[in-house]
């Protein structure tokens, strides 16, 4: 495939350029909100006169993203737009920051990142020729082992943990967790990569009931690992489904963003006029508008000013590196930045882990790179494959994508199990199943 059949126009690049300015806009009013409702965390501070200043900032980024109007969906493409989202949420953050370092650099180097990030992830390819060995026979099975494996792994946590609460609650209970490391690793694997896949699969096989027992599987992790994501993960798959179904696939990325950022403004009006309850609608926004598109940006803040007067980690938050090297502290990072800013346990995206913590804001479009450059084999092994069953069956990897380190989201959440996956999925129509 040639350079020029990524980037071109296309019917579609108007209404994917519309999306993309809504998308700013919203997120733009959306950060705006989450300013006002969290300044009590004393790491940011809301003020009208600074909107000016947020708006140039984003220029920048919003031009950079509009790139993706003219490329082809990919993985790479549906990474992009998140780390675009976090970005763009991180340089309309700045004016309002009350994090004392010098802000220029950093933002420079977020923008930078952007763009490195972006390059090997939407255009080029590696090259792989995959060897697809699964029959669709051999298909279904993979589902069913899929499925008996992730009951095996549910039957094994309850001996560890099992608890029902609610999620107010959840926090009192989830610190004291304690699983074998092989147990952890299966329930991430699980739940970021096999379940979603197993769904995608039964979705595309027209198979609704199988499609329904894995989303139970994966509400049932949730009174094990206490997770949200267990236990919101049905309806964001149902979701991306809904909306991967009725839109052409570039547009289901933005939109699966976009809709549910949109709902949380709306809500939020809602509530100050009375027919939304005030919890209802602080639960759906802190959940929504905060923790998920929010926070990853506001990690930046916080990696940036802590890093501008602590030691690099120099990648030694991989457990494997920190075994082989002299590390400057033992402590796990995100317990490291929750003792010195009040933001709890704060797991932040490889932007700011393998980037800002590890090399610094001047060296973090090289690890951005780098990155980009790894990832970018999704877009080779999934090559071939329906957009729909891509976006699904990523749909639990793109949102730790947002939240965690690069190297956790390839292993311990299972993203590298997720290409494998991909590599021998056959690129035929998968019939529906027979009846028995």
């Amino acid at each position: 495939m040639q350079f020029s059949d990524h980037f071109k126009t296309s019917p579609g690049t108007p209404l994917i350029l519309a999306l993309l300015a809504l998308h700013t806009l919203v997120c733009g009013v959306s950060l705006a909100m989450v300013l006002q409702l969290y300044g009590y965390l004393h790491l940011f501070t809301w003020s009208a006169s600074h909107i000016g200043e947020a708006m140039l900032l984003a220029l920048p980024v919003a031009a950079l993203a509009s790139v993706m109007a003219f490329t082809r969906f990919s993985f790479g493409y549906l990474l992009s737009f998140y780390l675009f989202t976090m970005i763009l949420g991180y340089v309309c953050l700045i004016p309002f920051s009350e994090l004392p370092y010098d802000h220029t650099l950093p933002a420079i180097s977020a923008i930078i990142s952007a763009i490195a990030f972006l390059v090997p992830t939407v255009f080029p390819k590696w090259p792989l020729n995959s060897t697809h060995t699964v029959s669709v026979k051999g298909l279904r099975r993979l589902i069913a082992a899929i499925a008996a494996a992730s009951l095996a792994i549910i039957a094994i946590g309850v001996f560890f943990n099992f608890k029902l609460v609610g999620l107010a609650d959840i926090y009192q209970f989830r610190d004291e967790l304690r699983f074998p490391i092989v147990l952890q690793y299966a329930i991430g694997m699980t739940l970021g990569a096999l379940l979603p896949f197993a769904f995608a699969c039964c979705i595309e096989m027209r198979a609704p009931l199988a499609a329904m027992a894995i989303l139970l599987l994966l509400v049932a992790f949730y009174p094990i690992t206490l997770a949200k994501t267990a236990l919101f993960a049905p309806g964001w798959l149902c979701f991306l489904w809904f909306i991967s179904s009725h839109l052409e696939a570039r547009a289901a990325v933005i939109v699966s963003l976009l809709g549910p950022v949109a709902l949380g403004i709306v809500v939020t009006i809602l509530s100050e006029h009375g027919p939304i309850p005030r919890p209802l609608y602080l639960d759906y926004f802190g959940t929504i508008n905060f923790r998920m598109v929010a926070y990853p940006s506001i990690a930046l803040d916080v990696y940036n000013d802590f890093f501008s007067r602590h030691e690099l980690t120099h990648f030694c938050q991989i457990s494997v590196i920190k075994r082989l090297s002299t590390c400057p502290d033992s402590e796990q990072l995100a317990l490291i930045i929750a003792k010195n800013y009040p933001v709890g346990n704060l797991n932040a995206s490889l932007l700011a882990t393998e980037g800002i913590a590890s090399v610094g804001s001047t060296l973090a479009p090289l690890s951005a790179l780098l990155a980009g450059l790894i990832l970018s084999i999704g877009n080779q092994v999934s090559e071939g494959l329906p957009p729909r069953f891509v976006i699904l069956s990523s749909g639990m990897v793109i949102q730790n994508f947002l939240n965690v380190p690069l190297s956790v989201m390839m292993v311990t959440n299972g993203a590298a199990v997720l290409f494998l996956l991909w590599y021998i999925m056959p690129r035929i129509q998968v019939p529906a199943p027979r009846p028995s």
